[in-house]
């Protein structure tokens, strides 16, 4: 009996020692990956001349003439437009690409027809072709329907998602039972109803989860609206945070870069705060059969 109590108390204490030594390092971690962060603020409060001295963990004095240099609107850049602009983009980008997915999804997932494994393996193989092998065509397909500069290649390519597709594919596989939406057909509720009233409410998790990567990626973008946006009214974030970036020798001021990919993450966090309770959930729940 006491062998057995101190077999007890010394596998007690290994596990209280592995638990401590986890919440160490994720602890070390979690301050590891703050530190960009805090350099960025820190970088926000200085002036030119200290940040091009090198860096210093004690903030500036120059916080509130950056913000002011920055948002205030000139004619070669206007920080509310541009917010504005990618706030709709990524809105938008990020409610139809997690809707139209989830509604892909339900349709592969439920329906049992000849080439349904075909489109599955034809997705899949989407998903691995990058974005910049058919960026030239593409931006010829939109300069022949007259969507350049305009939000709509920005916005409409994003309801065919692949990889949020399939994400939204093994939700559905863990979590949605087929005799649920059979239910609902018995009872006459058509395909539309089913999928709106009784799958989504289900799917909410996974629809969070992906709205935030989506937003995330869409508000981050660079690449397809440099190539798309021409005219100033119509700029992102990313194109005046590059076009700051890249300003003369005279006019060049780190501090007001810094500052302004500060006022760019505050829309990410906001939406990460809202949403990121679901992340939680979304990734447990698949893990429980419904």
């Amino acid at each position: 009996m006491n062998n057995t109590k101190t077999t007890y108390k010394s596998f007690s204490a290994g596990l209280s020692l592995r638990r401590r030594l986890c919440y160490l390092f994720l602890i070390l971690l979690t301050l590891f990956c703050l530190v960009p962060f805090y350099i960025l603020i820190i970088n926000a409060t200085r002036t030119h001349s200290q940040i091009q001295v090198g860096f210093s963990a004690v903030p500036g004095t120059n916080f509130l003439k950056n913000f002011v240099n920055v948002w205030k609107s000139t004619d070669n850049m206007n920080v509310q437009r541009a917010l504005l602009n990618s706030l709709i983009v990524s809105g938008l980008a990020a409610a139809f690409t997690t809707y139209f997915s989830a509604m892909t999804a339900f349709g592969l997932y439920m329906y049992r027809f000849k080439f349904r494994k075909f489109a599955f393996n034809f997705i899949m193989l989407v998903m691995m072709v990058p974005s910049q092998v058919s960026a030239l065509g593409f931006i010829k397909l939109m300069r022949t329907f007259g969507f350049m500069d305009s939000f709509v290649p920005l916005v409409i390519p994003s309801i065919a998602s692949p990889v949020v597709f399939f994400y939204m594919f093994q939700y559905m596989e863990s979590t949605l039972p087929h005799a649920m939406v059979e239910s609902a057909r018995i009872d006459g509720a058509n395909e539309f109803y089913s999928f709106n009233v009784i799958v989504l409410p289900i799917m909410k998790p996974a629809m969070a989860v992906q709205a935030i990567f989506s937003f995330v990626s869409s508000w981050n973008n660079y690449f397809m609206p440099a190539l798309i946006i021409k005219s100033r009214n119509n700029k992102t974030i990313p194109l005046l945070i590059a076009e700051l970036r890249s300003a003369d020798y005279l006019k060049f001021d780190l501090g007001k870069v810094y500052m302004l990919i500060c006022i760019a993450i505050v829309p990410l966090i906001i939406v990460y705060f809202f949403l990121s309770k679901y992340i939680i959930g979304g990734v447990t729940a698949g893990s429980v059969k419904g």
